[in-house]
């Protein structure tokens, strides 16, 4: 199963020293029933870039805890046995749960498929949309129209072999 694990560019660069994703449990997300159902579609690729864009969601509030982070959304792409990606049925199709799902273990960065990044020129709207976050969590148009302004950027696909030069 390919799951998308939210970081950040700090988070990615330690992963890079310590050949590894983690701490365990990991919060990532994948094609799930939920997101299925939500989607309506059996397009596997759409299906795959509605999990990255849940991921580049999580990202970005990864990033508005994190203030002295590169203001770039970070997901990295992971194949993984089925049976090593647990989702909660019970929630169904909460929208916050959409795709959602936990590793119990550390992922060792071999396995991670790609890595996907923000574009330098996102920057600007991504700084934005992190620093707008808790308003938009609160209910306010204006600063949702912001944290949506961070979804038009598409992430960009980078090759695992090009960690270094995404961290460095």
């Amino acid at each position: 199963m390919r799951v998308y694990i939210p970081t950040t560019l700090p988070a990615l660069a330690e992963a890079h020293r310590a050949g590894e994703l983690g701490p365990a449990p990991l919060d990532a997300y994948a094609v799930t029933p939920a997101l299925r159902e939500w989607y309506v579609s059996d397009d596997i690729e759409e299906l795959e870039y509605a999990a990255l864009t849940r991921a580049a969601q999580a990202s970005l509030r990864l990033l508005a805890g994190q203030p002295d982070a590169a203001r770039r959304r970070v997901v990295v792409a992971v194949d993984v046995p089925d049976q090593d990606a647990a989702f909660d049925p019970d929630r169904g199709l909460d929208p916050a749960a959409l795709g959602a799902v936990r590793l119990d273990s550390a992922v060792p960065l071999a396995k991670a498929a790609a890595v996907h990044v923000d574009a330098d020129d996102a920057r600007d709207d991504v700084t934005a949309a992190a620093a707008a976050l808790g308003a938009a969590d609160a209910g306010d148009d204006d600063a949702r129209f912001t944290v949506d302004g961070a979804e038009d950027h598409e992430l960009l696909w980078f090759a695992t072999q090009e960690i270094p030069g995404l961290v460095g």
